[in-house]
């Protein structure tokens, strides 16, 4: 018995375990829980008539900021086939109110201290971000329409003239405040009149990228073409909450079950497939929670099902073990030789599999992109966990001479 190698296959085994113990509160709070899963609000937004992508991009832009006037974390906002929009709203215990405000059309205004609205967004003909040359300074510029033009001109004219500084002291009543949906964007100072349709400057954002998400919001101050909500469905949190007591259930009982069973019929590699099982699972959980990704039935469902392919693999390994120690191999030799004549077949069936969540992905929306984002990650976590780490862990046990009788491999 080679006692170094028995120490590094109780040290790997130890380390994973109390990985797995370590990571289940962390696991628990950074996944985050879909729409069916927490209950909430889903609502599919179509646009009507002919839509580009830009103006896609602006109401998704207003979506956005309406959202998160609801305080709702973690809500998903996307675009759908060519002119719908998918709104997500998690954890949303208002239904009417989130889809009244959804449904809404946007306003966007210039107030001046008083509050009196000298121009809204229809008097906008664009704004674009960008950077002052000389300055280094990151700005938004905007751009009016003839009868925005000169609104502006007569209004920042007026403030001028009307509230002069004194001894180049700067008097706040010549700051026009721009808001969207009733919330201030931004609260620019004029510094002289400005008559021509483009030149106004907002200024003060600390990169371009903050400049830019100023402009698409004044650019999205009015939707860019009519829009109607075509589904709106509410999703109880009680069925959410009995969905993940029912999920939860079932994949503790498949998992006991699958590890009981590899004990039992393969013995001592049972015992290794099973500590593959639990860094695979690791893993997988460790890379949802690691881009952010959203769990959701059908997820969970991907996951499990990856399980599956998992065991699968080991399965295929360990059938072709025991025929090679049934021929008479030696165990190291036999392990080899095993591995050889399984890997092309996990291969094929993986890749296979691997393909179809590709299409699922490119063809599927919401919740089935999801399913195809685990099941291709699981299946690659699997073939990770099936191709390298157990077989280390295979050629290490029989390397220390522990077990070498084929009848402790099932054989």
């Amino acid at each position: 018995m080679k006692w170094g190698k028995v120490v590094a296959l109780l040290l790997i085994t130890a380390i994973i375990v109390g990985a797995a113990i370590l990571a289940v509160n962390p696991l628990k709070k950074s996944l985050k829980l879909g729409l069916d899963l927490k209950g909430g609000v889903q609502v599919r937004l179509q646009a009507k008539g002919t839509v580009t992508d830009k103006e896609i991009s602006q109401i998704i832009a207003i979506m956005r900021n309406r959202v998160d006037k609801l305080g709702v974390t973690e809500p998903v906002i996307q675009k759908e086939g060519e002119n719908r929009i998918l709104i997500e709203l998690p954890g949303v215990k208002d239904p009417e109110t989130a889809i009244n405000l959804i449904g809404k059309t946007a306003q966007l205004e210039f107030k001046t201290v008083d509050g009196t609205t000298v121009l809204t967004g229809k008097d906008l003909a664009d704004a674009q971000e960008g950077k002052d040359p000389q300055t280094g300074e990151f700005y938004v510029g905007l751009k009016f329409n003839p009868e925005g033009t000169q609104k502006f001109a007569e209004v920042t004219t007026q403030l001028v003239n009307q509230y002069p500084e004194v001894n180049g002291k700067r008097d706040e009543r010549r700051i026009i405040a721009i808001l969207l949906d009733e919330d201030i964007l931004q609260a620019p100072y004029v510094i002289e009149p400005i008559t021509k349709g483009e030149g106004a400057r907002i200024t003060g954002y600390k990169d371009l990228q903050e400049a830019h998400n100023i402009a698409v919001l004044l650019r999205s101050g009015a939707l860019p073409v009519p829009v109607e909500i075509i589904e709106k469905r509410t999703v109880g949190p009680t069925l959410g909450a009995d969905s993940i007591v029912k999920s939860k259930t079932a994949g503790i009982w498949g998992l006991v079950a699958i590890m009981v069973f590899m004990l039992l019929y393969y013995r001592v590699p049972g015992i290794i497939a099973n500590i593959s099982l639990v860094l695979y699972a690791l893993i997988v959980l460790g890379i949802l929670a690691g881009i952010n990704a959203t769990l959701t039935l059908p997820g969970i469902a991907g996951f499990l099902l990856s399980v599956g392919m998992c065991v699968d693999a080991n399965i295929i390994i360990y059938e072709r073990l025991k025929e090679e120690l049934r021929n008479g191999k030696s165990l190291r030799a036999a392990i080899d030789a095993g591995f050889s004549r399984a890997f092309w077949t996990i291969f094929d069936a993986n890749v296979t599999t691997l393909i179809a969540a590709a299409v699922l992905f490119y063809l599927g929306t919401g919740t089935i992109k999801g399913f195809a984002v685990t099941l291709s990650i699981g299946i690659l976590s699997s073939m990770f966990t099936a191709i390298t780490f157990t077989r280390y862990m295979l050629k290490t046990l029989a390397d220390s001479r522990v077990a070498t009788n084929p009848k402790l491999y099932g054989a």
